[in-house]
């Protein structure tokens, strides 16, 4: 199971952090990630690590967005800057292993003008 948290009302310009705690060893799976649902809108890649360290990030998170792994606590994280307006949605983490993508319940980031 994935628990996603972190979420939360902010002005824009400020930052959080969002956290993916797995109920077990996060080392069986080939990559970990966020993805992102706005009102209205399809869900969206938003960065993605794989086992090896390998990271992507989608044009509208570069700069901004950095997904790391704490492999001993087996949580994943999504640090958020600069948050814009645009940013609004739930974030959802996601996790692949043989083929089978395991999703956390999401949570909701607003972040006002």
């Amino acid at each position: 199971q994935l628990q996603a948290s972190g979420g939360g009302l902010v002005q824009a310009g400020g930052s959080l952090r969002l956290s993916c705690a797995a109920s077990g060893s996060i080392f069986v799976f080939n990559h970990m990630g966020w993805c992102r649902q706005a009102p209205g809108k399809q869900r969206k890649l938003v960065a993605r690590i794989f086992s090896g360290g390998y990271t992507y990030y989608a044009d509208s998170a570069k700069g901004r967005f950095t997904i790391s792994r704490d492999n001993a606590n087996n949580t994943l994280y999504l640090q958020i800057n600069s948050l814009k307006p645009e940013d609004t949605a739930v974030y959802y983490c996601n996790a692949e292993r043989r083929g089978v993508n395991y999703w956390g319940q999401g949570t909701l980031v607003t972040v006002s003008s």
